[in-house]
């Protein structure tokens, strides 16, 4: 069949208008053309760029709607499709919807990068079931992450939708069965000022889902007259074609043999990004209806291969439905598996066949599939034929493989039958969302009456290259019986069978080969359970049954039978309502909805990269260095510079300034030092095209040595970035003279920061004074225009730098920023156009670094009652290649490193390592999140050499009167201790604590974990200058007011808060009051937006400047006291009156003597304390979160509604620190980790079950702004408390294996490290074949 030269006309509808592409590129996406829709990923792994799209059902003729990402859906995909976006949902102009409402006036947004994904999940859900289980909305939003929430108010939102649970069991009667702790004395108990709700549910519009956009008649004629040609799409490397028939499908393939199918572009689209597939042609077979027949027949299913993931489930669940529970094993296992497989959007596209034949390492249905012995049903021009889905099949063996020219049509997968066992296994990162470590598929048949084996089968997953299948072990075992013996030889012989060199791809060897024996274990256990529920009624004589019984399952083994299940959160949110006196229009106090909430949820709020194309910009993209440590020896341009739209390269003798500092080059000349560092840049007409002249740039380096990327490697070497920094109290060696000691070592890992929105910025040059304007996602803008400034050699005062909002910092974006603006900058003033540079994620992680993983020792000397007389921590970071802020992390980590107890005797130091690994740089809690680990885990240790609970050691040892800092700085514990007690009380700790112990005896294979910890967290910077701010208030005469400041709002709600401010020193309403935009032209000299003091300083800023303005008004208002306020501001312009106002904060005083040791480096301190409990899976490492309860001291909150939220979002971010985000390096320093696929922040699952945050009620402090506090990062170190119930599980697990309780402290906590601590009878399995093999 010629392909015609022409393309063909793609017609599909966004938002119910239609759109005709007649020069549609297959390597465009979806995503390209959109804007409310945020591009954060690029791999369909965050959902930040969901729509929702709905097509017509061949079969049927329902309409189908879908959640998809739409940065993996190629537009070529789109005919005859409708597409929805957040913009079609509702918007500011016209009318909201209910979605939008609710998720905003819940408080379910903060930077709102998220938000416009999460809506268009969530609006999918409701379009296709209005009133949704609480099951289905977790389901619906598990593939859509964000950083800043903890996901708690979304599912609020998400939850007023929902079909009424059971609920509280004291509905009704004005109080909450969550409302209840250990005792009623308790003031967040008893006060009848605390308040419980955040939004009034009653206030929001109802759901009509008859307000609905209509699927367009357009394409419900196309679909009932169907096009039956072949449509041709050609781009410049990629031709697309859309058979019409099933007959055009073959013919096109056996013309083009190498051609792959493309449906979901799931797997084919990230491989061609991240690999560099290029495939120059594309076969679509999306409108061929004979790739989606179901059928059914009285021995099994056959499914299409062109039916979707989630098509599959429903399909599957159905039969499940009709047939019985001996016929459906298999089908169960695969729900089990599409159910944790992916996202609910990548289950929309991706499609079974392409799922199979993709044949991934990790699938998580193939294994089932090959034990549960399906068939692939082969179609090609010459006929059709069945391959069995099998060992050879998934090896890719060509005799068991698809020919060139052959498709799969369907697959078709047989009942199980009576005696016939399947299961499915798997173990992932986290919950949801994640790739599997190891998966598996099982599958015993019994003789009839027996529990002798008559045929095993069992396939595992990502323990290789491809699937393995164990066909040996399996013909070796048959005819045992189901016994222990049978077990012991299993495991064996998979061992043996399955084996793992020690470069397996992924690592995680001994982990890896102990789940292989876990999950034989745990299918014997299953099998042997359902074999006593068969043989009760089954009438056969003793004699068939071999003369003996089943052995016996102890019940304290039972659990290991069971999965964790995914559960809605519920929860509390308790603050103190604002005084009865307090004017109603007076916001401060009130749970105020963030300023932007609802143009989040439209897609309304304009980011960095959303300002529209202007005239005659230009795109860059960044060349990285691809070694650690080497000189540049050559670098070649040519053919780079010959690719079509490509304008320049900018190197580092293109910079008419500074190229950076002596140590931290923004280009590098002559060496690199580190894999990421930026060597050049390109410039080009569009991102596509300067993205292509990278591939082309050749660079030649020599390598130099040493390469030290470890801290132990750097120790080693005596590579460090800045002196040591070291603080002492007491006489520390004749304290350890006289008590017991304990010697260990903790290990906390780095962490990535994840903002939504990568790094970006847009440089306009203007056409004179070589004047700037610089938009860009940044905490520093300052810093940002100092930068360019000395790169340029201009004045600051031609540069301006805006930032409207930033779609997440946590300190990611205070340094970096600067660099990426300078190289653009350089950029713009050699082009002379305006330059857009926009990071993707991989590339984003690779160069900007993030939180300084931490060794720390520790000597500790302690009384056998548990009180602590000496302590010395030397703790050492790894800082990167450059300096950056690691000397600063380094102060604050040995500042901060007594958290909340009183020791005599310390000694705490600490050195920034030097390595070649990008800079690590500031990060949410600067040092105190890993240094506060090793103090925690010391007091840990303290209590198991004592044999007395953690808690109690925390107690004895707490501050507890006014007293002195090791810094010499005086603080009152008096809110510290009553956090502690509160916490205490409201999480019921004692009674929990027994019920935990409780649970453990009764429990082998899966342990509960509690703690409670403590926190005093120091706010602010150590330097008085840093403290400083300023505001700009503009009245105009119509009376509404223009509000301008130094702070940056990153999500954190600044803006909110300080109109908040604003609204009640003027009195006036908020409506009165705008933001516009934080801009050095505005408001000169800012410092960053960081360290929790944010809201403080620029509030007393905004403060001053209104009281400014008031004082002039004074006379006016006196003399026309009933007035209004426009009447006042009229007068006053008449009166010539000023009515614009600076308004100065110069700082909180602050200090810090390194050389006496001593100082007042911090305004104030934050408390707080937090309680969880755990439970893990010993036999696969696994956890749930069953409770956690917060008590944070934040005085009078400006906002609770922002200030729990923040609370909520730092300790998510920090559980995420502490269990599963981890950084992955090659041994040549590659970043691994550089996506949501490989690099894991929790999601929507991993939010405990129960989830309780208490503001401290009547608190005061007289320095900050109206007596409240900035809690921007101290809830993130109580995301530790998750971390010790982990190991306090772990502990629990080890004492009853009679193992030392003391262990090596490593954090993160996951599952691999779970696993491998819980050792039992499976891991010395593997120790010892790894010690034998």
């Amino acid at each position: 069949m010629p392909c015609p030269s022409r393309s063909d006309e793609l017609v599909f509808f966004v938002n119910g208008r239609k759109v005709i592409e007649r020069n549609a590129d297959p390597e465009v996406t979806l995503l390209m053309r959109l804007t409310g829709t945020k591009y954060a990923c690029g791999r369909g792994g965050c959902g930040a760029c969901t729509v929702m799209v709905s097509k017509r059902d061949p079969t049927s003729q329902e309409i189908r709607h879908f959640s998809v990402t739409t940065c993996l859906v190629p537009i070529c995909s789109l005919y005859g499709a409708a597409v929805t976006t957040v913009e079609g949902v509702g918007s500011m102009k016209t009318r909201l919807h209910p979605v939008q409402e609710r998720i905003a006036k819940s408080h379910g947004t903060q930077c709102g990068f998220c938000t416009p994904g999460m809506v268009m999940s969530m609006y999918t859900l409701l379009r296709n079931h209005p009133q949704p289980s609480e099951e289905q909305l977790l389901e619906a939003l598990g593939g859509n992450l964000c950083r800043c929430t903890g996901y708690r108010p979304i599912l609020a939102s998400g939850k007023t939708f929902c079909l009424e649970s059971n609920g509280c069991q004291q509905k009704g009667t004005g109080k909450c069965c969550l409302d209840l702790g250990e005792n009623d004395s308790s003031s967040l108990g008893r006060k009848s000022d605390i308040c419980t709700e955040l939004f009034v549910k009653e206030e929001f519009q109802p759901l009509d889902p008859t307000q609905e956009l209509i699927f367009p008649p357009e394409l419900l004629r196309m679909t009932e007259n169907p096009e039956k040609r072949t449509l041709t799409f050609h781009g410049e490397r990629v031709t697309w074609i859309s058979p019409g028939t099933f007959k055009d499908l073959l013919e096109l393939k056996a013309k083009h043999p190498e051609a792959p199918l493309i449906l979901g572009n799931t797997s084919l689209g990230p491989a061609m990004r991240s690999k560099g597939c290029l495939h120059p042609i594309l076969l679509s077979p999306a409108r061929i209806s004979e790739l989606n027949v179901v059928s059914k027949t009285n021995d099994g299913l056959t499914i299409g291969a062109g039916c979707s993931l989630a098509q599959v489930k429903d399909i599957l669940a159905e039969r499940v439905s009709e047939l019985p529970e001996e016929k459906t094993q298999t089908y169960r296992a695969l729900l089990k598996h599409l159910k944790s497989l992916a996202s609910q959007q990548i289950r929309n596209m991706a499609s079974l066949g392409g799922h199979i034949i993709s044949r991934h390492s990790y699938s998580d249905l193939n294994p089932i599939l090959a034990v549960g012995n399906a068939t692939l049903n082969l179609t090609s021009e010459e006929g059709t034929r069945r391959i069995p889905l099998s060992e050879h099949f998934l090896a890719g063996l060509a005799s068991a493989d698809l020919k060139p020219e052959e498709i799969l049509e369907s697959v078709y997968i047989p009942h199980s039958q009576k005696w016939e066992f399947v299961s499915a296994f798997r173990q992932a990162q986290c919950q949801q969302n994640a790739l599997p470590d190891v998966n598996a598929g099982m599958r015993v048949l019994f003789k009839e009456g027996t529990d002798i084996i008559e045929d095993l089968s069992i396939t595992y997953g990502g323990v290789g290259a491809a699937t393995v299948s164990a066909h040996k072990s399996c013909q070796q075992l048959l005819g045992r019986q189901w016994d222990e013996l049978m077990l012991d030889e299993a495991c064996r012989r998979l061992l043996d069978e399955v084996s793992l060199p020690g470069w397996a791809p992924g690592g995680r060897v001994e982990f890896k080969r102990t789940l292989v024996v876990s999950f034989f274990f745990k299918f014997y256990l299953q099998v042997l359970q359902e074999l006593k529920k068969l043989i009760k009624p089954f009438p056969v004589p003793v004699s068939a049954l071999n003369s003996r019984r089943y052995p016996e399952i102890s019940d304290r083994f039972l659990s290991a039978l069971e999965d964790f299940p995914g559960t809605v959160p519920q929860g509390v949110q308790r603050y103190q309502s604002v005084d009865s006196h307090q004017p109603l229009q007076d916001p401060v106090g009130r749970p105020v909805m963030h300023l932007s909430g609802l143009k989040h949820a439209t897609g309304e709020a304009e980011f960095c990269d959303d300002i529209p194309m202007v005239d005659k910009e230009l795109c860059m993209a960044l060349v990285t260095s691809t070694r650690a440590y080497a000189k540049i020896i050559s670098i070649d341009l040519s053919e780079a510079l010959e690719i079509p739209g490509v304008v320049d390269v900018i190197t580092a003798k293109d910079i008419p300034g500074t190229n950076g500092t002596e140590d931290d080059k923004l280009l590098a000349v002559d060496e690199v030092l580190c894999v990421g560092q930026i060597i050049f840049a390109v410039v080009a007409e569009t991102d596509v095209q300067a993205k292509r002249a990278i591939e082309k740039i050749k660079i030649t380096y020599e390598e130099l040595e040493p390469i030290i990327f470890t801290i132990k490697d750097a120790i080693k070497h005596n590579s460090f970035l800045c002196p040591e920094k070291k603080l002492e109290q007491g006489n520390i060696e004749e304290a350890f003279e006289k008590v017991d000691q304990i010697v260990e070592e903790v290990h906390v890992g780095g962490q990535e920061h994840f903002y939504m929105e990568t790094q970006r910025v847009l440089v306009i040059p203007k056409t004179e004074d070589k004047e700037l304007d610089i938009y860009v996602s940044t905490q520093d803008p300052a810093h940002v225009q100092k930068t360019v400034s000395s790169t340029l050699n201009i004045p600051i005062n031609r540069i301006t730098c805006h930032v409207k909002r930033v779609g997440g910092g946590f300190g990611g974006k205070i340094g970096r920023p600067a660099v990426f603006g300078a190289i653009a900058a350089v950029g713009a003033l050699k082009t002379g156009h305006p330059i857009r540079l926009v990071l993707d994620r991989e590339d984003d992680m690779l160069i900007t670094g993030g939180r300084h993983p931490l060794f720390g020792k520790y000597k500790v000397g302690f009384m056998n009652n548990g009180r602590i007389k000496a302590l010395d921590i030397e703790c050492f970071i790894n800082g990167g290649c450059t300096l950056d802020d690691s000397e600063l992390v380094t102060e604050f980590l040995i500042l901060k490193l007594e958290n909340a107890y009183k020791i005599r005797n310390l000694r705490f130091r600490g050195r920034a390592c030097l390595t070649n690994l990008p800079s690590n740089t500031a990060f949410r809690g600067f040092g105190f999140p890993q240094g506060t680990l090793v103090t925690e885990s010391c007091i840990t240790a303290v209590a198991a050499k004592c044999g007395l609970p953690p808690e109690k050691i925390r107690e004895k040892n707490m501050y507890r009167t006014v007293d002195k800092t090791i810094y010499k700085q005086a603080f009152n514990p008096e809110s510290l201790i009553r956090c502690w007690n509160e916490c205490l009380d409201a999480s019921s700790f004692h009674n929990r604590r027994k019920q935990v112990e409780e649970f453990n005896k009764k429990n082998y294979w899966k342990k509960r974990g509690i703690a409670v910890i403590p926190m005093k967290f120091s706010v602010g910077f150590a330097a008085t200058s840093y403290h400083q701010a300023a505001a700009l208030v503009h009245i105009y005469t119509d009376g509404s007011v223009l509000v301008t400041h130094g702070g940056n709002e990153l999500g954190q709600g600044i803006h909110t808060k300080m109109l908040q401010v604003a609204s009640r020193e003027l009195k006036i309403p908020m409506s009165h009051l705008h933001i516009c935009e934080t801009s050095t032209a505005m408001v000169p000299n800012t410092i960053a937006t960081a360290a929790s003091v944010g809201a403080d300083i620029n509030g007393k800023a905004v403060q001053n400047a209104c009281q400014i303005l008031l004082k002039r008004l004074e006379p006016i208002i006196k003399k026309n006291p009933e007035g209004t306020w426009e009447e006042w501001i009229e007068a006053a312009f008449e009166q010539r009156i000023s009515l614009s106002a600076t308004g100065y904060f110069r700082g909180y005083k602050a200090f810090m003597d390194w050389e006496k040791g001593e100082g007042d480096p911090f305004p104030y301190y934050v408390y707080g304390a937090a309680c969880s409990e755990v439970e893990i899976d010993c036999l696969t490492g696994a956890h749930k979160k069953i409770r956690t309860d917060i008590v944070m001291d934040a005085c009078c909150s400006l906002n609770p509604a922002i200030d729990i939220g923040q609370i909520e979002g730092a300790f998510i971010q920090g559980m995420g620190l502490y269990t599963t985000e981890e950084l992955k390096y090659s041994p040549e320093g590659v970043l691994y980790s550089r996506g949501p696929d490989e690099y894991k922040i929790p999601t929507i699952s991993d939010v405990p079950e129960e989830f309780n945050v208490s503001l401290l009620p009547s608190s005061q402090t007289p320095l900050t702004i109206y007596s409240s506090k900035g809690l921007g990062e101290s809830g993130m170190f109580l995301g530790s408390s998750v971390f010790f119930a982990i190991t306090d599980a772990v502990a629990a697990a080890r004492k009853e294996r009679d193992i030392a309780e003391d262990f090596t402290v490593k954090s993160p906590a996951t599952p691999e490290w779970v696993r491998m601590a819980c050792a039992d009878r499976f891991t010395e399995m593997v120790w010892n074949y790894c010690l034998f093999s």
